[in-house]
């Protein structure tokens, strides 16, 4: 991609094999490329940032920012700016078509979820959970929707009315292909045959290379062929983004590692318009391309002699979830240089804990989290440059 400033791409998405946009955080930008990704050039830019993009068809399209929602019926040769009420700052939309959009915040007092049925000139607020507002939300269609915080999922079946608890957990990414058969991605992947009522963990391509095989970002190319992004794998002390693909419903996953020449560490997007074309872009704007499917699959774990679990002990921090403090411990076996860094949902840095050379011991840090606002952040370690383990933990005000 062109020089973006410094920006991490907050979301990217395709509407063919040639045309796809791609949006930053800080600066804000919205970035097109009109060749399948081989160049993008910066189609708008604006004061504050955008968190998601969204295309109904090929010409028209949504960019969520602070306060605002961007609109182009031309293909992003023009971009309005729609008001949204004064006090709605959405964490995330989903738009239906032209006319409903619903909008999900998190903000305990005017936070919740809200639909407009008339393109944004008037909204109307569905609910408020205060201190549990959603900041997800995915529609299949316009009465069966799904939305979650950061420990619960609710289901409408009545075009938002209504909001009823199930089972399953919070999701990062959600897609059904009817109104039974739907997956969840939340690190973890899971799958429902009976509209959510109850959800089954697939299992996915663990140890071996793989230090990290969840799932945070999915695409559906049919009713059986799934793509995931996420994952970390360990190659020559090297960390290398995996691409996990299942072609039976997630039935059985397998694992991409692309091309050696590839160096890309993680990847946070991904997006097919066949089954064999897709990228996969990670938050800095680097990524891959394939017309032909990936690179080849491994059904069998590979083992990597080079990475020695037993050198370091990241534990879960405690309490958990917590406000507005916690205790992180780790153990180092060896002496090394070591890194604890803190990050929010999108993959964004939100602080440096340790950055030093340590000798063998066991350590405990205090996390201050006043600063930042209530959801679901990660923290890592890395010895000697290398990231070796992360753990969620929860900011619950």
């Amino acid at each position: 991609m062109p020089n973006l400033n410094g920006a991490s791409i907050s979301d990217i998405t395709f509407t063919d094999s040639l045309n796809g946009y791609a949006v930053t955080l800080s600066p804000a930008y919205i970035v097109k490329t009109t060749d399948g990704g081989d160049n993008w050039v910066i189609n708008y830019n604006y004061s504050n940032a955008f968190y998601k993009i969204q295309f109904i068809n090929k010409d028209t399209g949504y960019v969520l920012s602070v306060n605002k929602i961007l609109k182009t019926n031309d293909q992003g040769s023009n971009w309005m700016v729609m008001d949204l009420p004064p006090d709605l700052y959405p964490d995330d939309i989903y738009v239906l078509n032209s006319d409903t959009i619903w909008a999900a915040d998190r903000e305990d007092l005017v936070g919740g979820v809200f639909r407009t049925t008339n393109g944004g000139a008037n909204w109307q607020r569905q609910l408020n959970f205060f201190g549990q507002n959603p900041n997800s939300i995915y529609m299949y269609n316009r009465d069966i929707g799904f939305i979650s915080n950061v420990t619960q999922l609710y289901k409408t079946t009545n075009n938002g009315e209504n909001w009823t608890q199930i089972p399953g957990g919070p999701f990062y990414d959600i897609y059904f292909i009817d109104s039974l058969k739907g997956w969840k991605a939340y690190g973890n992947m899971k799958y429902t045959s009976d509209g959510g009522l109850s959800w089954i963990n697939q299992t996915l391509p663990q140890g071996g290379v793989i230090f990290d095989g969840g799932i945070i970002n999915l695409d559906n190319t049919s009713q059986d062929t799934i793509w995931g992004v996420g994952g970390i794998a360990i190659v020559n002390n090297s960390p290398r983004g995996i691409i996990l693909r299942t072609t039976n419903g997630g039935i059985n996953w397998f694992y991409q590692i692309p091309d050696t020449n590839i160096r890309i560490g993680q990847y946070n997007f991904i997006n097919f318009t066949d089954a064999l074309t897709g990228w996969a872009y990670r938050t800095s704007p680097t990524g891959i391309h394939t017309k032909v499917g990936g690179d080849s699959i491994f059904t069998k774990i590979k083992n990597n002699n080079d990475i020695v679990p037993e050198n370091f002990i990241l534990s879960q921090n405690y309490p958990n979830p917590f406000n507005p403090r916690t205790i992180i411990n780790y153990e180092l076996r060896i002496t090394s240089y070591t890194t604890l860094k803190i990050y929010d949902l999108m993959g964004k840095e939100v602080m440096t804990l340790v950055n030093k050379k340590l000798n063998a011991g066991t350590y405990k840090i205090e996390f201050d989290g006043s600063e930042l606002s209530s959801g679901v952040y990660f923290y890592s370690l890395y010895i000697d440059g290398l990231r070796m383990d992360t753990k969620k933990m929860i900011l619950a005000r």
